[in-house]
This record gives C-alpha cells, structure tokens and sequence, in this order.
C-alpha cells in the first residue's frame, strides 16, 4: 500500500510511525485508519520489530478526530466511526511487544485515546492532553471513557471528559497519564534511547511480560499471581532464557 499519511522506518528492530497530516493537525479520518489497520496487518508478520513508537508531524501528536468528517454523518454512520476507531486501536493495544507514544505536541479527543492505546506516553513539556468532545456535544468515541478512567481514576477521567478542559503534559504526568517528560528538541532521542533499551533485552521476556501485566491488570489478585507463575515457569524451556542467566553469570551481554 502506498501510504499517504504515515511515514514508517524500521531500524535496530525498532519501527518508527510518523502520522503525517499537518494541514489538519494530524486529525484522524477513515483514510487514516486505513492506513493503520493495513500497517497493523503488515507488521503482525515481521520478525525484526521488537518495539513500535508513533509520533506525530509538526505541532501535534494528533489533535482529534477529523470533525469535517463526522459532522455529516448519522447515528449509524457514527456507530461504524466509532466502532472502526476503537477495533484499530484496540488491535494496537493487542500487538505482543511494546509501543510507545513519543507525544510532540497536541494529543486531544482521538489523539489522546490513540496515545491512551500505547503502553506508555513520553512527552514533550509543551504537550497537551484532554478530551475535548463535550465541548461539541459529543463524548469520547475511541473508548477514551473507559482507558482514561484506567490510567488514572474514575475521578480524573469524569473530570476531564465533563469540563473538556486540556492539561499541561506536566498535569498529565501528575495523574499518571504521561510516564516521562523531556524537551521538545529531544523527545525522540530520549524515545529511542528508551526504545533501544527494551529491544536490546530479551525479547520474548518482554512479550511475556508485557502480556502478563497487561492481562493482570483485569485478574483477581490471586488469579494474576498465578498467571504470572506459570507464565515465570515456561520461560525456562526457552534456550534464550537461559543464555541470559549464563551470560550474567559469565559477566558478558547475552547473545539473544
């Protein structure tokens, strides 16, 4: 597919997507989730991508939805926006390694829930982040209600998504929604220095891993502990777990 709105590299098992509409604040329309659902499909058979980082071009990471859009559609076409928004995000969330959001500028409405999808948000201080929706009648559609309510509380998200104010990504690390800011002219090198760190460990640790707290996180305590057991034990019929304790022991970086 050519792409006309992502601009994706690949490069020491790290993949990069850029969201390239800078006219329209990176806005997110149905061209877009084309894009990205066929990008989804291709990187589910690589072997070589270990971490994924989405960023946006220009001033913003994305700044919404595409309102022009959605402002002539009716119930039902609505219903299937929002339903295709949330299967594609979803199916971020669902890929086996881990995905960053390196957050450059706005992350509103869409934007937010796109960066929400990601495991972890690292951010420029000048970023901003909210749910603006109310403020046109409407409320969040890429299930922003339920990821925000889960990355902070009940509390923050009710009050976010009812004022449809926008936070300071200061804010936004204060309640948890933001794991780590920086400046501007190095988000992405601090992105990728993190990034690298991920990759250079083991990888299929890192999937386990990730798997085990994310699915956890919607256990029983007692259920997710032994989860997590049994998901521990299994590593150790991997050869590559293995080499990594030999590889300690032997004070030399393993050979995954």
């Amino acid at each position: 597919m050519d792409y006309q709105i992502l601009k994706i590299e690949v490069s020491e098992h790290i993949a990069v997507v850029t969201i390239s509409r800078p006219s329209a604040l990176n806005a997110l329309n149905s061209d877009f989730f084309k894009e990205f659902n066929h990008f989804l499909d291709d990187l589910n058979s690589r072997e070589d991508v270990r971490v994924l980082i989405i960023t946006g071009e220009g001033k913003s990471f994305v700044a919404g939805a595409d309102i022009a859009e959605m402002s002539g559609m009716n119930s039902r076409q609505s219903l299937e926006f929002s339903q295709s928004g949330q299967q594609a995000l979803n199916r971020l969330a669902a890929l086996p390694f881990p995905v960053i959001a390196a957050v450059n500028g706005f992350a509103l409405g869409g934007g937010c829930e796109l960066a929400m999808a990601c495991d972890f948000r690292i951010a420029s201080k000048t970023a901003k982040f909210g749910q603006p929706e109310m403020t046109l009648g409407l409320i969040p559609g890429y299930a922003g209600t339920q990821r925000l309510s889960r990355l902070t509380n009940i509390g923050m998200a009710l009050w976010l998504i009812l004022t449809g104010e926008t936070i300071s990504a200061e804010d936004a690390l204060r309640i948890g929604l933001v794991q780590k800011l920086t400046d501007p002219e190095i988000l992405m090198e601090e992105t990728m220095k993190m990034a690298r760190k991920i990759a250079s460990n083991g990888s299929h640790a890192v999937r386990v891993a990730r798997n085990v707290i994310c699915k956890g996180s919607y256990m029983d305590f007692r259920e997710a502990c032994k989860f997590e057991a049994e998901e521990f034990s299994k590593l150790f019929d991997k050869p590559v777990t293995h080499e990594g304790m030999k590889a300690f022991l032997e004070k030399r970086k393993p050979n995954w």
